[in-house]
């Protein structure tokens, strides 16, 4: 097939940014805010003012503060009838679009036609001192103000300016100069953030049995059921095979709660009376506060719990106090399992809800969002398009937010953010996004995805900084599109080797995972109970992250039926058998004489393993060894990245394009066809997910010996030199009889946890990264 002229352009593309201020030694940067470019900026911090006199007539004044640097100018918000008001307000101007040497800050009273000065302070910007972080914070003093004819005047005001770059401590709250167009509510909404996660707990109800049920029709037998809400969330029981007034269920149900617990969890015991008619015969109220936290598989107590019942007595609803009714539950929060809100092949959190079962972290993720270049606009006004750009960051239960860039497809945002790595094997994701509320957006409009980035910690080498221009690639039902580039600095350090080699021995989820494993469709159910959750809790955050935004990140429709993602997983398979294709082809050839000399030492070599079969085995992983060894050379220098090509989204068809973009369920008109269709893509969608897992699995043992994980394949090629070694000095027999006896084992000898050698396996990085 011939590549397509464009495929050029998805391409990941290595850049040299000037960051750290130059100071870069190797591949290693020495500083503290070193992954960016440094930006200089003339910060001015607003304090107080004292004992300024009254413009008005009543002998008062409105006072505000104006911060003027060219044609740039901020100002505070006004107090009035106030002479001695406190604003501490930070404004930052930008060196790079600086067009006067003299700063002007005047303090002047609000009126409903023009604003009386009432005092000035002017800088030269040649006197204003500079301060390098981490230097303590500029101390503010007082200053006496002028009037326009340079005479002093009463008041004064108190303030602090410098030169500084975005590594201050001010800069994230402070007035951008490039906001001057941007209302003082719109501010907040451009500004750097960082937000986090709400902690999410599995609630598990076990419903054991209920005493005392009376219906209203004593006649017949009741047909009894636990209904139980929490927040969103509704189960169910089943009906109670037992149909008494005692009957028994024993049944598990399990929700997602996030701390802070706002909604207490709510059951119902209800009687089918009829078809879709239900009678209530008893409601209790549990807060989760109350419930008791678990950390491992131990059981907790069980407890009864009075059921109340209400009646309408005279159009009013009043408790039932003659009612009488328990029930009999098992309630607790299970802390010892990872609740997944994130698609489970990028998850950048593995570790339990509970505190107590954390280790201590094996490292640093330092990322730093550089700029970006080449967006395509996406609004328009005036005939003009534009862009107001800004990135959001996701690792673990920590997310960032970038500053909003106004009116720009060339943003510059040169922040840096860090986080603890608790487990290599995670994946860190970055996304660009337009801001459509700062212009006037209502409250219908949405942010605009640009793009996004995922990188798996564990194929970065440790201490290598990565600069790398990322292709923001975007599939829409008329095609692929790129909308542009992202430039990132990424740095993994390592603060324990010995730790982080270890980890590759461990389990991916905590230990509850496997010794009471949830089944696939309790998992998927509760991972978007929990994703709803997440999002609503940062749409609740000030600025909002909004639900668009927390979504795309989270790949909530990732589960979706598409034809060109089971096509590009099927050639995935595809790739993995072309390796054992290739070997049969080879030994075809020997079979053959296709390369006589070839076919001569494999003869000797055959010859060689039947008289001493004990070379065998040490000949197979000397090979393995040498092989990893060779591939050293042609070893990956770069992140992995979305691939075009892999993802067969270069060359959609477009009825393909406009299956993956129908809505679910399908908007054809004819029902028999809705259905039939929505039956298709519904077990399409579950052949599909089976055929990514095997694709991964096969693509793992292609990653042993490629480099692709550095840490995984030394330690494979290690554990290779050191098995053929051993091999070779014991007797085959004794590995065989050894071998043979560690399969058949009792079972009293299997414990319940993956082996060392699955957990390394599962831990090793496959395509499905670099799937878009």
């Amino acid at each position: 097939m011939q590549k397509p002229p464009q495929a050029v352009d998805f391409a990941l593309k290595e850049t040299s940014p000037n960051i750290g201020a130059g100071a870069v030694t190797g591949d290693k940067l020495s500083s503290t805010y070193d992954l960016v470019e440094q930006m200089q900026y003339l910060y001015v911090r607003v304090v107080k003012a004292k004992d300024l006199p009254g413009k008005d007539v009543s002998g008062s004044c409105d006072p505000y503060v104006e911060a003027k640097l060219g044609n740039y100018k901020g100002t505070t918000r006004h107090f009035e009838k106030k002479s001695n008001p406190e604003w501490n307000q930070v404004f930052a101007f930008a060196k790079d679009r600086i067009q006067s040497s003299v700063l002007e800050v005047s303090v002047k009273d609000k009126d409903v036609i023009l604003d009386d000065l009432i005092g000035r302070v002017m800088f030269d910007l040649n006197d204003i001192p500079k301060r390098v972080p981490p230097d303590s914070p500029l101390a503010p003093q007082w200053y006496r103000m002028e009037d326009r004819k340079g005479d002093k005047v009463k008041g004064e005001l108190m303030l602090a300016v410098w030169m500084g770059t975005q590594a201050d401590e001010a800069f994230p709250d402070a007035w951008h100069s490039d906001a001057a167009t941007v209302s003082t509510e719109g501010v907040a909404n451009i500004r750097s953030k960082v937000y986090l996660s709400p902690k999410l707990w599995y609630v598990r109800v076990n419903v054991i049995e209920a005493q005392d049920l009376i219906p209203s029709d004593k006649s017949r037998f009741p047909e009894v059921f636990v209904k139980v809400v929490l927040g969103n969330q509704a189960f169910r029981t089943r009906t109670s095979p037992s149909k008494t007034i005692n009957p028994i269920w024993n049944e598990d149900l399990l929700f997602v709660a996030a701390e802070p617990f706002e909604d207490p969890l709510i059951l119902t015991v209800e009687d089918r009376v009829a078809p879709n008619k239900d009678e209530v015969l008893g409601r209790c109220a549990i807060p989760l506060q109350t419930v008791q936290r678990r950390l491992d598989h131990k059981p907790v107590n069980t407890r009864w719990y009075n059921l109340e019942k209400y009646v309408i007595v005279e159009g009013e609803q009043k408790k039932d106090t003659r009612f009488a009714s328990r029930i009999h539950l098992r309630v607790c929060l299970d802390g010892g399992y990872h609740v997944l809100d994130e698609s489970t092949h990028y998850s950048s959190d593995l570790r339990p809800t509970a505190k107590q079962l954390w280790k201590s972290n094996i490292g640093i993720l330092e990322v730093g969002i550089i700029s970006a270049q080449g967006l395509m606009p996406m609004k328009s006004k005036d005939g003009r398009g534009f862009t107001d750009a800004y990135c959001v960051a996701k690792y673990g239960q920590k997310w960032v937010r970038t500053r909003t860039i106004l009116d720009s497809l060339m943003p510059k945002w040169n922040e840096q953010y860090t986080w603890e790595v608790f487990d290599p094997c995670t994946v860190v994701t970055i996304g660009v996004f337009d801001n459509g509320h700062i212009h006037g957006g209502g409250g219908g409009t949405k942010d605009s995805r640009i793009g996004k980035v995922r990188i798996r910690l564990s194929t970065l080498e440790t201490d290598r900084v990565y600069t790398h221009s990322y292709p923001l690639l975007v599939l829409h039902s008329s095609g692929l599109k790129k909308m542009g580039e992202v430039q990132l600095a990424v740095r993994f350090t390592c603060s324990s080797l010995i730790n982080m080699l270890y980890k590759y021995s461990h389990p991916l989820l905590p230990k509850m995972h496997y010794v009471h494993p949830l089944s696939v469709i309790q998992l998927d159910s509760l991972r978007h109970q929990a994703m709803q959750i997440v999002s609503m809790r940062l749409t609740r955050a000030e600025p909002p992250l909004r639900k668009e935004i927390v979504e795309y990140m989270l790949d909530v429709d990732s589960h979706m039926w598409s034809m060109r993602r089971s096509k590009a997983n099927f050639f995935r398979i595809m790739g993995v058998l072309s390796g054992f294709i290739a070997v049969g082809k080879w030994f075809d050839q020997i079979c053959n004489w296709k390369n006589p000399l070839t076919s001569i030492l494999i003869h000797i070599l055959f010859i060689i393993l039947v008289l001493y079969p004990e070379l065998i085995l040490p000949t197979v992983f000397l090979y393995l060894f040498l092989i990893g060894i060779w591939n050293f050379r042609w070893r990956p220098r770069h992140p992995p990245h979305m691939d075009t090509r892999l993802s067969h989204a270069d060359a959609a068809h477009p009825d393909e394009l406009d299956e993956e973009f129908d809505t679910f369920p399908t908007s054809r008109p004819s029902d028999i066809v809705r259905m039939r269709y929505d039956r298709l893509r519904s077990i399409a969608g579950r052949v599909q997910t089976v055929i990514g897992d095997l694709a991964t699995q096969g693509e793992r043992f292609q990653s042993l010996l490629s480099w692709r994980d550095p840490r995984a394949t030394t330690l494979f090629v290690t554990f290779c030199l050191i098995a053929a070694i051993v091999l070779y000095i014991t007797p085959f027999q004794v590995v065989s009889l050894l071998t043979g006896f560690y399969v058949l084992r009792h079972p009293r000898f299997r414990h319940k946890l993956p082996s060392v050698p699955l957990n390394f396996f599962r831990r090793l990085p496959a395509r499905s990264d670099s799937m878009l």
